[in-house]
């Protein structure tokens, strides 16, 4: 016989219906925020049931499940944010294409509440500064529900060459929900496993070179490093002032546009932003289908590795975009004369990460706590679990650095901009009559190992755009035995709205996203 509850008992005999069930949660998997937004103005979905839909695929898939360790924290007061959001909409106003759609942040990037900004460092544990970074309160501004904060590569993976992408003391190591014994990459690999797996329609990641396009790559979304200066990077965990941005990671790219959209502004906290007011627009709106017809494409043929799978991937990605009406134009060596931007990019990276360091958590509002680099290098050594698989050389090399006045770093900074920027970038386009650049963004997701730490292969486009500060955008192309590559769009400066619109091109065309498995590993 089957058994009922006490509750249904009683209203049975009493003649009267039990209490309501709460109605199932709306399926999310795979829907963008443009198609959660109309579902919204249909009046067929709050945000507030959005946001607890999220919340639960958290706790089914992050916290328990295939354990994705994508998010280190989510705010309490998320429900209730949306809540108010649905409010207003019912009066009436709607703040825009965001109203409503929940957002996670890398856990590098301040919000206001009760959740720590950690960059993944049991150092900074309690680092809860009350504040949102400037990005953050744009986005707040626009009615997106901040949801919660997500794993990262310790630091943005600036602590050691011995690392993991993806583990951090506090979050754990992030699995690929394409195959969960696989990489994640870059610093961003939380944002890019949470978006992958709908944990959120739209995540925020940072990169200072690949931390947002490889991440993006390998889990198969869509991942956009817009020009540097043009969102702030104040209240942001940083590495480098030279290189370091945020940018959005999602499902399309018309979701990253919008997203652009609200994010792109001037902040007098960060003077590279000076220009962003005079430059930024709104990027949804510049987005076509045609927008490839009659561009010419500098193919960077020499950075795609001699991989038959992937060459094959990006062949066929160039005869869509020549479908579309783009002439292709092969770069047979986009190398040449850039033989010493690696080590000028590495001397910047490592006197930048000790002044900008000092910098941030000098500025932090609790009077305890590190505030230099050597201080975090002690933390380090006094607490074994920080060192448990990887050292911190880069973190001790940084530390010997000079200041930002030495001669070594100026010279190593100038070099570093022309060689990728006039140099570089600009030197291939105006060389080769072409408005954009395409390569191949990642290859395959390799395995986590802990013990012996990445063995990445490439190939990569992330260092000219990211030394540049040029825009680089990720779409999705297809994959390898089910592991996402993607396809990169590169432009010059301050063309971030061209890039996503041959981006977005692309996508509408190839439609090459394939959804995450949660397989365990790579069938033999």
């Amino acid at each position: 016989m089957q058994k009922i509850s006490l509750l249904a008992a009683t209203a049975l005999a009493l003649s009267i219906p039990a209490m309501a069930m709460p109605p199932p949660l709306p399926p999310v998997e795979g829907k963008d925020a443009a198609t959660l937004q109309a579902e919204m103005t249909e009046r067929r979905v709050g945000s507030d049931v959005i946001a607890a839909t999220y919340l639960d695929r958290i706790r089914t898939l992050d916290d328990n499940g295939p354990k994705l360790n994508a998010v280190i924290a989510t705010f309490p007061d998320a429900t209730s944010q949306a809540h108010a959001l649905d409010l207003e909409r019912q009066a009436g106003r709607v703040r825009g294409p965001l109203h409503g759609i929940p957002v996670l942040i890398k856990d590098n990037i301040e919000a206001r509440g009760p959740v720590a900004t950690t960059a993944g460092s049991l150092a900074l544990k309690n680092n809860v500064t009350n504040r949102d970074a400037p990005l953050v309160a744009r986005l707040r501004e626009a009615g997106a529900v901040i949801l919660g904060k997500t794993n990262l590569s310790e630091w943005a993976n600036i602590r050691s060459n011995n690392s993991t992408s993806g583990w951090s003391a506090i979050g754990g190591l992030t699995k690929n929900p394409h195959a969960l014994d696989r990489n994640t990459c870059g610093s961003s690999a939380g944002s890019g496993a949470a978006t992958a797996a709908s944990l959120a329609p739209i995540t925020i990641g940072t990169e200072t070179d690949g931390s947002i396009t490889c991440p993006a790559g390998v889990n198969g979304i869509v991942g956009f490093k817009p020009t540097v200066g043009l969102v702030s990077r104040t209240h942001i965990v940083p590495i480098s002032h030279s290189q370091d941005t945020a940018g959005p990671m999602t499902l399309t790219v018309r979701d990253a546009a919008l997203v652009m959209t609200v994010i792109a502004g001037s902040d007098p906290a960060d003077p590279a932003t000076a220009e962003a007011d005079a430059r930024k627009t709104d990027y949804a709106a510049a987005l076509s289908p045609d927008a490839l017809k009659g561009k010419r494409i500098g193919v960077l043929r020499d950075r795609i590795g001699d991989r038959a799978d992937i060459d094959a991937l990006f062949d066929a990605a160039l005869k869509q975009m020549t479908e579309l009406g783009a002439t292709v134009v092969e770069i047979a060596d986009s190398r040449k004369g850039l033989e010493e931007l690696g080590d000028a990019e590495f001397e910047v990276l490592m006197t930048e990460l000790k002044a900008d360091m000092a910098t941030y958590l000098a500025g932090l509002p609790a009077r305890d706590g590190p505030k230099t680099l050597a201080d975090l290098i002690a933390f380090n050594k006094a607490n074994p679990a920080e060192l448990k698989w990887f050292d911190q050389s880069l973190f001790e090399l940084a530390e010997s650095k000079g200041g930002l006045d030495s001669p070594a770093y100026v010279t190593a900074r100038d070099k570093a901009a022309r060689l990728a920027g006039a140099e570089g970038i600009d030197r291939l386009m105006k060389e080769h009559d072409v408005n954009l650049l395409v390569g191949v963004t990642n290859g395959p997701a390799w395995t986590s190992d802990l013990v012996n730490g990445d063995h990445y292969t490439g190939p990569s486009a992330s260092q000219l755009p990211a030394v540049a500060g040029y825009p680089h955008l990720t779409v999705p192309m297809g994959a390898v035995a089910g592991l996402p590559i993607g396809v990169s769009f590169i432009g010059g400066r301050w063309a971030d709205a061209d890039v996503l619109a041959a981006g977005y091109a692309y996508e509408q065309a190839s439609r090459k996203r394939v959804a995450p498995t949660y397989r365990v590993s790579i069938d033999p």
